[in-house]
């Protein structure tokens, strides 16, 4: 059985936060470890992670706020992870009760696996901040009255369907960090993110593009792992991140320029 690790990124955002990691408390799958990739917030986040009281181990890696540097934080992260497995969630996209479970069952050499989401609406989410509603335990029912009401974006991420994971399309479009395992040794041989990614957007898209250049497949999460999205307004692209990625695309580089390994002694 693999070693499992949670990478949580966090920003500013303690109650999303607080709601991911009590639903991580709530896993059927019990021997993991949690990150918290914290890409600088103020004391608020480390109070809350002192406070919580979690069947599983977890570790706080903050870095100073010079701005959105999530590949850089969560590089941090991986570098004190004890895992085999590296599952990376974002800190308002709060896990299913059988989250891990099923990315353990998905787990296999080779490949690295993206799993999707249901996006909550900004009411919604207000509410389920306020009152901490358990609703990585809900059945498809009540998920479908939330969709019938426009509380969310779709439903259909939450259906337990069969599929051919395998036979996916090999691109590194629609791969997203907030929900995406990869094998530790996998990531360490493409030197993790490039922390030359700041500002938003892209560092994943650039990850993806490094793994499947080495040889590592993309497996299809979806219908079987979703992740449940809390509001918030929309980043704004950075242009140079867009740039870089064009000249990755571009190019046949699979290891970071600016990555990993530069925490190694």
């Amino acid at each position: 059985m693999p070693k499992i690790s949670v990478i949580v990124t966090t920003y500013n955002r303690p109650a999303a936060l607080a709601l991911v990691l009590q639903a991580l408390a709530e896993q059927q799958f019990s021997d993991f470890e949690v990150i918290v990739a914290d890409d600088g917030s103020t004391k608020a986040t480390g109070q809350l992670i002192k406070q919580l009281s979690t069947p599983y181990s977890i570790q706080h890696v903050w870095q100073e706020d010079q701005g959105f540097r999530a590949a850089k934080a969560r590089n941090l992260a991986v570098v004190v992870a004890n895992g085999d497995y590296l599952i990376f969630l974002d800190g308002d996209c709060i896990p299913r009760s059988d989250f891990i479970f099923k990315h353990y069952q998905l787990a296999e050499q080779g490949y690295f696996i993206m799993g999707n989401r249901v996006l909550l609406n900004e009411q919604f989410t207000q509410q389920i901040i306020q009152t901490s509603e358990p609703i990585m335990t809900w059945s498809i029912s009540q998920w479908l009255l939330a969709y019938l009401q426009g509380k969310i974006n779709r439903v259909s991420p939450l259906l337990n369907l069969p599929f051919i994971r395998k036979y996916c399309k090999q691109t590194w479009q629609g791969v997203k960090t907030c929900n995406l395992a990869i094998w530790n040794k996998d990531f360490q041989q493409i030197n993790g993110f490039d922390e030359r990614f700041q500002g938003w957007g892209h560092e994943d898209a650039d990850l993806a593009v490094r793994l499947l250049r080495s040889g590592i497949k993309r497996k299809n999460g979806r219908f079987a792992i979703p992740v449940l999205h809390l509001w918030h307004t929309e980043e704004k692209e950075e242009q140079n991140n867009v740039t870089r990625l064009e000249q990755i695309l571009q190019s046949d580089i699979t290891i970071a320029y600016k990555g990993i390994d530069q925490y190694k002694s």
